[in-house]
């Protein structure tokens, strides 16, 4: 007798009705434009609602800062959403920019947080302070993003000078900064100059064992210190696509590794589970479906089956 049972879902069912059950309605449209044919109007009009009228984004945006204040953490999260709907264009980047110049430190880079953000709720781990210092792990993102999109602004040069001189400089640093490093090396006009910065940091990355090869000996390797127990980074983390100068850094089989270990992560739920500390609900009920989102669009980009 002939088997009329049905195939078990595919993983980007399970993840659609993830999706659905828990998104906001930002990575809703997300997805819908991504995965199902949606437009890009809706995403860009479900992101103007975090758009403050400083021309930053807040709101929660970022789930760890919440309250409604614009953060340089909240705008270098705009922009990537942006940038993946093709509307990174002149008119919003003179928006952003406008914002930037304002909050700029006097170096011409952006702070972590700006004290703005004192008497909201945000991540225990990311403190206030009144002056606080230039960062590359919020500028290496917005800058590396702007030139992605062959943006011009007078905030840029500044800003570009202070991430060469942070990446070329770094002797310690942390998973999370090196994320941001990457994110403006890959689309940094100067590629001789970015591919040997990333080789440095590619080096940097391992001798440092700042990455998990092999989960299966994840007990062996430390987290980066200030970082929650399991809160490793793989090397998917580093080079999310395959053009990433940051892909180098890995043989085939590791980066195979990887890409295997985060396909299995995939819960019962449909969803991909976060491994940095939970501080509020709110924040991992808002973070799983951004999460779920970048293993989807990671794995695709390696051409991994999704169904």
């Amino acid at each position: 007798m002939a088997d009329n049972a049905s195939p078990p879902p595919s993983p980007l069912a399970r993840a659609e009705r993830f999706i659905w059950l828990t998104a906001r309605v930002l990575e809703q449209r997300l997805f819908a434009y991504h995965f199902l044919g949606g437009g890009a109007d809706p995403v860009e009009t479900a992101l103007a609602a975090y758009r403050n009228d400083d021309e930053g984004y807040g709101h929660a945006l970022e789930p760890d800062l919440r309250g409604p204040v614009s953060q340089p953490l909240h705008t270098a999260h705009a922009l990537k959403v942006l940038d993946r709907i093709g509307r990174c264009d002149g008119r919003q980047v003179e928006r952003v920019c406008r914002y930037l110049t304002r909050i700029s430190t006097p170096e011409g880079a952006l702070p972590a947080l700006h004290p703005s953000l004192r008497g909201y709720p945000a991540a225990p781990w990311i403190p206030v302070v009144d002056d606080p210092p230039s960062a590359l792990l919020a500028t290496g993102p917005v800058v590396g993003l702007l030139h992605r999109n062959e943006a011009w602004h007078a905030w840029l040069f500044r800003a570009t000078d202070y991430c060469w001189a942070a990446v070329e400089s770094l002797t310690q640093t942390h998973p999370y900064e090196v994320e941001a490093a990457v994110t403006f090396l890959d689309s940094a006009q100067d590629r001789p100059r970015a591919a040997a910065a990333a080789q440095r940091l590619g080096e940097l990355v391992r001798d440092q064992r700042l990455v998990l090869l092999d989960p299966e000996r994840a007990d062996e390797v430390p987290v980066a210190p200030g970082y929650g127990p399991g809160e490793h980074h793989l090397a998917y983390d580093f080079a999310r696509v395959p053009g990433s100068l940051a892909r180098r850094w890995f043989t085939d089989a590791e980066m195979d590794r990887a890409l295997g270990h985060l396909a299995s992560l995939q819960e019962e739920d449909g969803g991909w589970p976060l491994n940095w500390r939970v501080w509020a609900p709110g924040t991992a009920l808002e973070c799983r479906p951004m999460v779920t989102l970048e293993a989807l669009l990671t794995l695709g980009a390696y051409g991994r089956p999704l169904g």
